[in-house]
C-alpha cells in the first residue's frame, strides 16, 4: 500500500508535489496549521484513508466524489469546518468519518448518504438536531454525540439495526425515542452529564437485557 505521512511537519500549505502522488492510498496531513487544501486532492483517485484532521480548516474543496476509493477512514476533526462540501455525499462506501471538535452548528446534509458507514464520530460541535434521514445508516456500529447542543435525537434511530454503542454525554437532552430500547445490537448507551434528560421508562428493559447505561 503507497503511503505518505505527513503528521507534524509544520508545512502550513501542502507542497505541490503531494499532488503529484497518484499512486497514494494513504495520506496523512495532521498537525500541520493548513488552514486550505488545493482542489488538486481530487486527482488522488487512489486513495483508501486521508487524514486532514488537527489543522484550521474552515473550508474542503468540493472534489469528494472523484475519491470513489476512499472507503477505510477519512478524518476531519479538530478543524473549524462550519459544513461539509456536498461531494461527500458521494464517499457510499466509506466506513469511518471523523467530524468531532470543528464549527457544525447543524448535522451535516451529506453524511446521511454515507450508507457504508460503520463509525461516525460528531463529537464537541454546536449541533442541535439529528435529521430523520440518520436511520439511512444501517450499517452502522458507533454513533458519537457528546457535548453538542442535542435536546432529543429522531425515531428513525430505532433503524439502525446494527448500532452498538451510543455516546450522547453532555447533551441538554429532554426526551429520547422508545426506539432507542429495541435496537437488537446495542451494548452501550453513554447518557452521563445530560441532568436535563428525565428517567426514559424504557432503560430498565435496556438493562435487563444487560445494555452498559451509563448515567
Amino acid at each position: 500500500m503507497s503511503c505518505l505521512n505527513l503528521w507534524r511537519k509544520q508545512l502550513g500549505e501542502v507542497p505541490d508535489a503531494v499532488w503529484d502522488r497518484l499512486d497514494l492510498e494513504t495520506l496523512i496531513l495532521a498537525e500541520n496549521g493548513l488552514t486550505e487544501v488545493s482542489g488538486k486532492l481530487g486527482g488522488l483517485r487512489r486513495l483508501r484513508t486521508l487524514d486532514l484532521g488537527h489543522n484550521a480548516l474552515a473550508s474542503l474543496p468540493d472534489v469528494f466524489g472523484s475519491l470513489a476509493s476512499l472507503t477505510d477512514f477519512l478524518y476531519l476533526h479538530d478543524n473549524r469546518l462550519e459544513s461539509l462540501p456536498g461531494s461527500i455525499a458521494k464517499l457510499t462506501r466509506l466506513r469511518y468519518l471523523n467530524i468531532s471538535n470543528n464549527k457544525l452548528a447543524s448535522f451535516p446534509q451529506p453524511v446521511p448518504e454515507l450508507i457504508g458507514l460503520v463509525e461516525l464520530r460528531a463529537s464537541d460541535n454546536q449541533i442541535a438536531s439529528i435529521p430523520e434521514s440518520i436511520g439511512r445508516l444501517s450499517q452502522l456500529h458507533e454513533l458519537h454525540l457528546r457535548n453538542n447542543l442535542l435536546t432529543s435525537l429522531p425515531e428513525s434511530v430505532g433503524d439502525l439495526r446494527q448500532l452498538r454503542c451510543l455516546d450522547l454525554r453532555g447533551n441538554p437532552l429532554e426526551s429520547l425515542p422508545a426506539s432507542i430500547a429495541d435496537l437488537p445490537a446495542i451494548y452501550k448507551l453513554d447518557l452521563r452529564w445530560t441532568p436535563s434528560l428525565p428517567h426514559p421508562e424504557w432503560m430498565p428493559r435496556l438493562r435487563a437485557r444487560g445494555v452498559l447505561v451509563y448515567r
